[in-house]
């Protein structure tokens, strides 16, 4: 099945001239609306004229995450805040969130490739969907339910968490298809053996899951478990938000809705562009959205692109499952984190040492987050009040901060090992290749 033929479909030569046309107009109007990427284009020695196609976009400058955090909150919108429509956000190094806005066409934008997704994993009108990816600032829940009512599906909106609602309201609305995070999928597969539940008492038959890293023996285990066909998707917010990529039924990596977002793949080292079939980092270009246009953003995930035929019939590029990233960000239960928020929390408290240890781990298929903080040995030799007071204040701010929940463990000074070079400030005991 698939959703829209002609893009989906289109020839190479053809796709390469849409997406030459589509760059030029968004180039032109960047230049004009957007005084940051002016000035990026005018220190390169740039005009709008000299693109002329997309083999032209190695020309063009990169967009970073620290661009967006510098711009903040609107200084990459490239219409007046008037045509705004929608504003979603992610959470930035030090809490400062990135800002994306939608007007009124970048949500029809959205809905689109999103039910392209959907129609990837086989989802129709006939379908019930369970959206148990989080509704709010966070894109997935919105961007889920806008593409599934595009669709024509029935939308049990229910959000993430209350575990015992959800599989209460999956067997008894009968949702044929499941939205969340993989490692939410596994939770619920657990809660559904203690409460007697099994497959047969459903009817579940496709997961389409995102928003944080997972390997071929989660999809397995996954399958196995909720007796489904478990679908891998892509996106992120400053793009767009879910509907970037996505497999279909062959699984065979994740088809890239290119007509709206040019990929690329970059040497990490050189920045410059690889060839088809070569790992790297992996480069977006947004040639349509009005509100948020990105100019070859850094994603930092590190994948391969494919422009072999798939059995689907879909000649879109494929991108391989994200295998790693180029900086330091960990994905924890669809949080973005990084060891700089930690550092940031613990130098504004000021009782604590720049020593800490970040240790993410999976148990019962739920990724978990514990800190050691090293401190002052006073607080051993002290009262035990004096510690657990401590350890709750640094769990508070983080929690806050980060929007998970958070172990803190404080450890005597010296503990955690010192190096002379970068420091090690992150223990990933999770098997994710």
């Amino acid at each position: 099945m698939i959703w829209n033929e002609r893009y989906e479909c289109m020839g190479r030569d053809e796709m390469t001239q849409v997406q030459s046309e589509r760059l030029v107009e968004m180039v032109e109007r960047i230049y004009h609306n957007v005084a940051f990427y002016r000035r990026k284009m005018q220190d390169l020695g740039l005009e709008p004229a000299d693109i002329k196609g997309i083999e032209d976009l190695k020309k063009l400058p990169f967009t970073t995450k620290q661009d967006l955090r510098d711009n903040y909150p609107y200084g990459l919108f490239a219409v007046p805040i008037s045509e705004i429509v929608r504003i979603h956000a992610s959470s930035g190094t030090t809490g400062q969130p990135t800002v994306v806005g939608y007007t009124r066409k970048d949500i029809g934008i959205w809905s689109e490739v999103v039910a392209r997704t959907l129609r990837c994993a086989g989802v129709d009108r006939h379908d019930f969907i369970q959206i148990a990816y989080g509704y709010g600032l966070f894109t997935g829940g919105l961007g889920m339910h806008y593409g599934s009512e595009k669709l024509g599906a029935a939308v049990i909106p229910i959000s993430g968490g209350n575990t015992q609602k959800q599989l209460q309201l999956m067997r008894d609305f009968g949702s044929t298809i499941l939205a969340c995070t993989p490692s939410y999928a596994l939770y619920l597969a657990e809660a559904m053996e203690e409460s007697g539940i099994t497959p047969k008492d459903l009817s579940l038959r496709v997961g389409i899951f995102g928003a944080e890293p997972w390997t071929e023996n989660m999809r397995r285990e996954i399958e196995n478990r909720l007796q489904i066909k478990a679908i891998d998707i892509y996106g992120l917010s400053e793009i767009i938000g879910p509907g970037v990529s996505s497999e279909c039924m062959e699984q065979r990596g994740l088809h890239i809705n290119e007509d709206h977002f040019i990929p690329e793949i970059i040497d990490v080292t050189t920045l410059m562009p690889l060839p088809i079939g070569s790992k790297g980092e992996l480069v977006f270009t947004t040639v349509t959205k009005e509100g948020l246009p990105i100019l070859r953003y850094r994603t930092r995930d590190l994948t391969t692109l494919h422009d072999d035929a798939c059995p689907c019939g879909r000649t879109l590029i494929r991108m391989d499952k994200c295998t790693g990233r180029s900086d330091d960000m960990l994905i924890i239960r669809g949080v973005n984190i990084f060891p700089s928020q930690i550092e940031s929390i613990l130098l504004d408290m000021g009782e604590t040492k720049p020593h800490y240890l970040l240790i993410v781990d999976r148990i019962n298929n739920l990724d978990t987050l514990e800190v050691w903080v090293e401190v002052e040995g006073e607080y051993f030799s002290d009262e035990i009040r004096k510690l657990e007071a401590l350890t709750a204040k640094i769990r508070h701010r983080m929690e806050s901060t980060l929007g998970i929940t958070v172990k803190v463990k404080l450890v005597e000074h010296k503990t955690i090992a010192r190096s002379e070079g970068k420091a090690k400030r992150v223990i990933d005991k999770r098997n994710m290749v």
